[in-house]
């Protein structure tokens, strides 16, 4: 078992040194990205709640962001209470 956790800590640590394991802000940092279609379908069921927020890009890859002007400091942690509501719920079926 021993052998086990090795082998298996090693192959994690070997995954987390690969290149491209960066972070990377198109991700991390978009309320939705992919077809302009989806995009734009999001951004619309969002509602007023994504006021404000642009859809860029180009091609298949499209982006909904938010605005880089940051409002942390005019109501600091008055917005905490907001984020569970910057959702909907999707219509998939499995």
């Amino acid at each position: 078992m021993d052998e086990l956790r090795k082998t298996y800590r090693d192959w994690v640590q070997e995954a987390l040194e690969k290149p491209g394991r960066e972070r990377q802000p198109k991700w991390t940092e978009s309320i939705a990205i992919g077809a302009e279609a989806f995009v734009r379908d999001t951004k619309e069921k969002l509602g007023i709640r994504a006021m404000g927020r642009e859809v860029i890009g180009a091609g298949e890859s499209y982006v909904l962001w938010e605005p880089e002007i940051s409002y942390e400091a005019d109501f600091g942690h008055e917005n905490d209470d907001l984020r569970q509501e910057n959702t909907y719920f999707w219509d998939v079926s499995l």
